[in-house]
């Protein structure tokens, strides 16, 4: 890997040459050969008639094959305050980590090239790290007075990405995709030698290492108009993605707890089978997997609030139980829905078939159950400080 950089020292950052700029504004490129010129002149004009502390912009091209890397350095010649960095292997992920790690700011920020996001919110973002307010700044683009123009399509996917980042790694950000992002430099220091994606989940990653480790985030709602000439490849990006959340599920506390839960799952599946195999000779099949549902919903909440999630504490355990029963109700409704298609395909099925639709169907309702117990019935449990 190589890199090569640039800098002009006068301009708008002339006053801090000596001195290390507050922000350093990266914009990562990848065959941007059109979009690029326009681009970082506009945001140029804004940092120097707008922007009120020092700047500097770094251009950061990974292995660009058409004329980026040449448009970039008349930018460079032509414009004061622009950093160059080129690397041959290509990577977003990649160019941010080293035009990162080479800058000397106070403060890291990045933006994508087509500046979909309304360069108004650059303070706003940035000046919570400045203050030490916050350690890592984000644009949302979900937050309900933020203003978006993107295609049904792309809202779905970003919505859903968001919901799987919540649901899978118990993210408590609200957009990871949005490209408008920043982070103290001491922060980074500690945070990047551990993100291990090179590619577009470098920043998801970068989030989720910071929360776990204790780092205040701040969201600012932005003005966001999708940039209907995007070369990004969506399939791909979201397998690549959904590999980065599998590979970060392995590694966080939420591997244990689902460890955990699949281990409490086990345990109660084979004793509500057993009990509704000795409750269904006497019961009829709907009445029989009610009360076996309900007895092992008891004992699966109690197991999974003390060893799933560590709450040992009495407080709050009654109104616990009787959310688990609401979410026993929706297992029921599964299971006797499960039944219910069963009887109308067979009227009288063999007991084999009767237990093997409700294996189905209990998959289905534990995967549910986790995902309830975790952010709804423990939800306000796990939210507070240890004692």
């Amino acid at each position: 890997m190589t890199a090569l950089e640039l800098q002009r020292p006068n301009g708008r950052s002339a006053r801090t040459a000596t001195t290390a700029p507050v922000l350093d504004v990266v914009v990562p490129v990848h065959n941007e050969q059109a979009a690029l010129a326009g681009s970082i002149r506009r945001l140029h004009a804004y940092l120097t008639d707008c922007f009120p502390l020092d700047w500097r912009i770094t251009i950061a091209d990974s292995g660009s094959t058409d004329s980026t890397w040449a448009i970039a350095g008349e930018l460079a010649a032509e414009l004061p305050g622009i950093r160059l960095v080129q690397l041959v292997p290509k990577g977003r992920g990649r160019a941010l980590r080293t035009a990162w790690q080479t800058s000397d700011a106070a403060v890291l920020a990045y933006m994508d090239v087509d500046l979909s996001t309304d360069l108004a919110a650059l303070l706003p973002l940035v000046a919570p790290l400045v203050s030490g307010h916050s350690d890592v700044a984000i644009g949302t683009r979900l937050a309900r007075s933020a203003r978006v123009i993107r295609g049904p399509k792309r809202e779905l996917i970003s919505r859903s990405y968001n919901a799987i980042l919540r649901t899978a790694l118990g993210a408590g950000f609200s957009d990871a995709q949005c490209g408008f992002k920043a982070i103290r430099s001491d922060r980074a220091a500690v945070i990047l030698p551990e993100v291990k994606d090179q590619g577009w989940f470098f920043d998801t990653e970068l989030l989720v290492l910071a929360e776990r480790a204790g780092l205040r985030i701040h969201e600012v709602p932005v003005d966001w108009v999708d940039d209907p000439h995007s070369t990004v490849d969506i399939v791909a990006t979201a397998r690549a993605d959904l590999r980065g959340v599998a590979r970060l599920m392995r590694g966080g506390r939420l591997a244990r707890q689902v460890g955990q839960f699949g281990a409490i799952g086990v345990l109660s599946t084979i004793a509500y089978l057993g009990l509704y195999a000795v409750l269904r000779v006497h019961l009829g099949a709907f009445s029989a997997n009610a009360i076996a549902l309900g007895v092992t919903a008891v004992a699966n909440t109690t197991a999974n609030r003390r060893i799933t999630f560590g709450l040992t504490q009495r407080a709050g355990m009654v109104r616990h139980q009787l959310q688990g029963l609401g979410v026993f109700a929706l297992a029921l409704a599964l299971t006797s829905v499960a039944l219910a298609a069963l009887h109308v395909v067979d009227p009288h099925p063999a007991r084999w078939a009767e237990l093997t639709a409700l294996v189905i169907a209990n998959a289905a309702a534990t995967a549910l159950r986790f995902v309830l117990l975790k952010h709804w019935v423990f939800r306000a449990a796990l939210a507070q400080p240890p004692a």
